[in-house]
């Protein structure tokens, strides 16, 4: 295979021609004459012509040079815009963030994330979506998202997941206060009646994954009475007395039903685990590592 004709070689040609030797040239470009002139012999030799008449005095081109020497300009020109193109990504004055959420995520992370991340770079394009975490990750394995936050656990195939950010309790939730005075074993569970979120997504959901594997090792089975889609419909249901709820605690503290809502820890204790996922292998836009990091950040202050 033919050895390919390199930017710096045409960069090298380009300065021997604009400072008329092969020494100016080189300290122009602060590096060692024979550097330039060994990469400029193996541009001649990929070539098969002789670019330059050498003399004592100074450079001459040859008829193959008069001929390289326009395009090896707009090689390089082309090269300059490209990166001019990116600079904005790169420093952060440009682009777009492409950010995937768990579900619930708005109520206490999203528009703290966003308005931060917008006062400080308000000329970088914000692209969140709000989704179940295991259609986040699907998202960013099929490349439709940079990077997501989510619950574990979510199916790691061809995703590189950081170790978590942020755990929150998983608690029972109820009208009924009698309810709620001890504990809830999964047995117990069993027997309530429940309204449980993610209904589109059932035990591909994580909690309610987690949830499933603590029943089938108890031999009982989790049917709901109501499936909702949202965490915060089940709540808004709960309140009405339709049926008994588990959800996230901080979810619940966040909502305007804590007053006509009571909950109960979990027998034994079950926590959501929220960690960062990008597409392995992908390196993430300058924009979307300072989301990351910002999101994460938010979430570690938070308190469980």
């Amino acid at each position: 295979m033919p050895v390919p004709v390199t930017l710096q070689q045409l960069e090298y040609f380009v300065a021997a021609v604009d400072h008329g030797s092969f020494s100016a040239a080189a300290q122009a470009l602060h590096i060692a004459q024979p550097s330039l002139s060994e990469q400029i012999r193996r541009l001649e030799r990929r070539l098969g012509v002789v670019l330059f008449i050498r003399t004592n005095r100074q450079l001459a081109l040859t008829e193959a040079g008069r001929l390289l020497l326009p395009r090896a300009r707009a090689t390089l020109a082309t090269v300059d815009d490209a990166v001019d193109a990116v600079r904005p990504v790169r420093a952060l004055t440009g682009g777009t963030v492409s950010f995937g959420t768990f579900s619930s995520a708005h109520h206490f992370l999203l528009d703290d994330l966003v308005a931060q991340f917008r006062e400080r770079y308000p000329t970088v394009r914000v692209r969140v979506l709000g989704r179940n975490s295991a259609e986040v990750a699907d998202a960013v394995r099929d490349g439709r998202l940079e990077a997501g936050l989510v619950a574990l656990p979510v199916d790691e195939a061809g995703l590189d997941v950081t170790p978590p950010v942020w755990t929150a309790e998983v608690v029972y939730v109820s009208a009924d206060a009698d309810r709620t005075r001890a504990p809830m074993t999964v047995e117990q569970l069993a027997a309530a009646p429940l309204v449980l979120p993610e209904a589109r997504w059932g035990d591909q959901d994580p909690t309610r994954r987690q949830l499933g594997e603590r029943a089938r090792a108890a031999g009982v089975t989790l049917e709901p009475a109501v499936e909702v889609e949202l965490p915060v419909a089940a709540l808004a249901l709960a309140a009405r007395g339709v049926g008994d709820a588990v959800v996230s605690r901080p979810l619940l503290a966040e909502v305007g039903w804590a007053g006509d809502l009571s909950w109960a820890p979990l027998d034994p204790p079950m926590y959501e685990t929220f960690a960062i996922v990008t597409r392995s292998g992908h390196r993430l836009s300058p924009a979307t590592q300072e989301m990351v990091r910002m999101a994460a950040d938010l979430l570690r202050r938070r308190p469980a």
